[in-house]
């Protein structure tokens, strides 16, 4: 967790200082939140449309059935342009909208105007061909593996379906023969979703946004909670988190299920410390609360349903032992009374999820195994082994990228454990904050891995925004977030041998964006006004 600013020896497990209550909008902010909130949804619908074109269709698209809409297909450079432009007035509605979320502001937006704005602009999404990627359809043919009884672990779509099923199909080919490397529960949802979808694979991919959406929902529920506990304005928590454009193009457009995975994390994290006391270095810990070790074991089996979707949720547990053993005195003998039972429990809890689902342990040995087998351009780790390989080849050693590859993937995992241990022990000691120490452990886990896509940064992102109040961190993850979403088009793909196509939709997308930007400078000049002057925060609300 974030040191105190005033740099106090005292930083507490909770804080002890709520965010004030801010006043609300007056009319002209307003007016200036309800043009952005329509201009981004605006962005939306045009990345909706631009999806029936440039969105990673099924093999056989029902698009092309519908009349009017199936032009969207027949034009794949407008469609690329048209969605691009979505994203780019999405993110500048974002980025207008947070001025109405800055904590040092004496007016904000309220949680249920944010609230409303996220399903505003999530709404047209919804019914759309999966975007940035083809994940969605590998969920359909692990799910629908499982649902005809084979083990998902041990057999690809390719093996278990057969290379002519139209579920293996839509897989992309390098994965095609490749064991599912997500959890047990995610993989029998799907299994009893599969037969409400039949043969269609647009029915399929609804339904697999939707488990992503319930992941939203609880976002947007544990949020503004989390933040309330830890001194952090709701509305900026919602703003930066809930909102976040990464969080709409990939956990929404792109329907991965990371999003059930940080949801289940989340609200574990929320019901777990619902009951603990407020605590500051130093002072006599209370006696038990009623009900208190009902939530913390009620937080464990929220967060072991996270890790049984994806298995970095369960970097939350011996951070949330953490927050327990702080509640008590702090000492290390704490830390076992408080992590022990805590992790025979999430053990029991483990158990019944894999054996209770049917498909067992498996998913372990391949969520290890599947990861190396991508290298993503914007992974540092990747990047670094590339680079290697090209000095090896100028000084006449050879090429030698494949063989670093595995070595420096490993290296990036030791490196993210270090980091996570020294964060660990870090707010064990009263240093950080727990959470801020969980959001930092797992940013270093997903940038360091070999095949980093831009959602994984989500992981990170989202628990900061509940405890990290300092502007550094939100200018920090603002930039991040408002940048990333342009390095992978809608498309997932890199459109070998037309390099035209992509400068020609940015250059469009940048003069529908300007041309927007005027008409909402006509309609609303307080977006683009200089902020008024910053109202102090409460000392530990910004730690």
């Amino acid at each position: 967790m974030a040191r105190l600013e005033t740099g106090s020896a005292h930083p507490v497990t909770l804080s002890p200082v709520r965010p004030r209550e801010p006043l609300p909008l007056e009319a002209a902010e307003q007016r200036g939140l309800n043009v952005v909130r329509r201009f981004g949804t605006v962005g939306s619908l045009f990345l909706a449309l631009g999806s029936l074109g440039a969105g990673a269709a099924p093999v056989i698209n029902p698009v092309q059935e519908i009349p009017v809409l199936r032009l969207f297909t027949r034009i794949p450079t407008v469609s690329l342009a048209i969605a691009i432009s979505g994203m780019g007035i999405l993110v500048l509605s974002w980025l207008m909208l947070g001025r109405f979320a800055q904590p040092s502001r004496e007016r904000l937006a309220s949680q249920g105007q944010l609230a409303r704005t996220t399903a505003l602009w999530v709404l047209p999404l919804l019914v759309i061909p999966p975007l940035f990627s083809r994940d969605v359809y590998s969920y359909l043919a692990q799910s629908e593996i499982v649902h005809r009884g084979m083990d998902p672990y041990v057999l690809g779509p390719a093996q278990a379906l057969g290379v002519a099923d139209l579920f293996t199909a839509g897989v992309s080919n390098m994965w095609r023969e490749t064991p599912a490397p997500y959890g047990p529960l995610v993989l029998r949802l799907g299994g009893w979703l599969a037969p409400l979808a039949g043969n269609s694979i647009a029915v399929g991919v609804l339904l697999q946004r939707l488990l992503a959406l319930a992941g939203v929902v609880l976002i947007v529920w544990a949020l503004p909670r989390l933040a309330r506990r830890f001194g952090v304005q709701p509305a900026t928590a919602l703003w930066l988190g809930a909102l976040n454009p990464l969080l709409i193009f990939h956990f929404v457009a792109g329907a991965h299920n990371d999003a059930l995975a940080v949801g289940l994390m989340l609200a574990g994290l929320e019901v777990g410390i619902r009951r603990l006391p407020i605590r500051v270095k130093g002072d006599t810990p209370p006696p038990l609360a009623r009900g208190e070790l009902l939530y913390i074991g009620l937080g464990v089996a929220i967060i072991t349903l996270g890790v049984a979707v994806k298995l970095p949720a369960v970097f939350a547990l011996p951070f949330f032992a953490v927050m327990v053993a702080r509640r008590w005195h702090g000492r290390l003998k704490d830390l076992f009374v408080a992590g022990a039972p805590m992790a025979l429990w999430f053990g029991v809890v483990l158990v019944v999820v894999c054996f209770g689902s049917g498909l067992g342990f498996g998913w372990v040995g391949a969520t290890f195994n599947t990861p190396g087998l991508v290298r993503s351009w914007i992974s540092p780790t990747a990047e670094l082994a590339n680079l290697s390989g090209v000095l090896g080849i100028a000084l006449g050693l050879g090429n030698h990228t494949d063989a670093l590859v595995p070595i420096l993937g490993v290296l990036g995992y030791l490196v993210a454990l270090a980091i996570t241990f020294k964060f660990l022990w870090d707010s064990f000691k009263w240093r950080y904050r727990p959470i801020i120490g969980l959001g930092v452990a797992l940013g270093a886990v997903m940038i360091l891995q070999i095949n980093l896509q831009p959602w994984y940064v989500l992981w990170a992102v989202i628990p900061l925004a509940a405890a990290a109040g300092t502007s550094r961190f939100r200018v920090a993850a603002t930039v991040i977030s408002a940048a990333l979403p342009f390095l992978l088009p809608p498309t997932g793909s890199t459109f070998d041998g037309r390099p035209y196509v992509l400068p020609f939709a940015y250059v469009a997308a940048i003069v529908v964006c300007g041309g927007g930007m005027l008409i909402v400078r006509r309609l609303a000049p307080v977006l683009l006004a200089r902020p008024s002057p910053p109202v102090p925060e409460p000392v530990d609300a910004v730690s």
